[in-house]
């Protein structure tokens, strides 16, 4: 089987708005990042790193994009 391919762009922001299912890899009202996946855009899907620290693929409808200002977001991506 064939690795999706991923664009080589830095991940969106996405609040978790459902985890039926999946209540172990995802915590509702969280922050995750979503990694581009063309294919599971496709089908519905987004690609997420999730509790794991890995990234899967989970339906779309579980989540929305969010904005932030810039310095929260330059705050968010270099903690350590």
């Amino acid at each position: 089987m064939r690795k999706p391919r991923l664009k080589a762009t830095p991940g969106r922001l996405v609040a978790c708005v459902e985890n039926k299912g999946y209540s172990v890899s995802l915590e509702r009202r969280k922050i995750y990042i979503s990694l581009p996946d063309m294919t599971a855009s496709r089908r519905g899907q987004i690609r997420v790193i999730d509790e794991s620290g890995e990234d899967y693929l989970y339906p779309r409808h579980f989540f929305i994009p969010i904005k932030l200002a810039d310095a929260a977001r330059k705050a968010l991506w270099n903690v350590a």
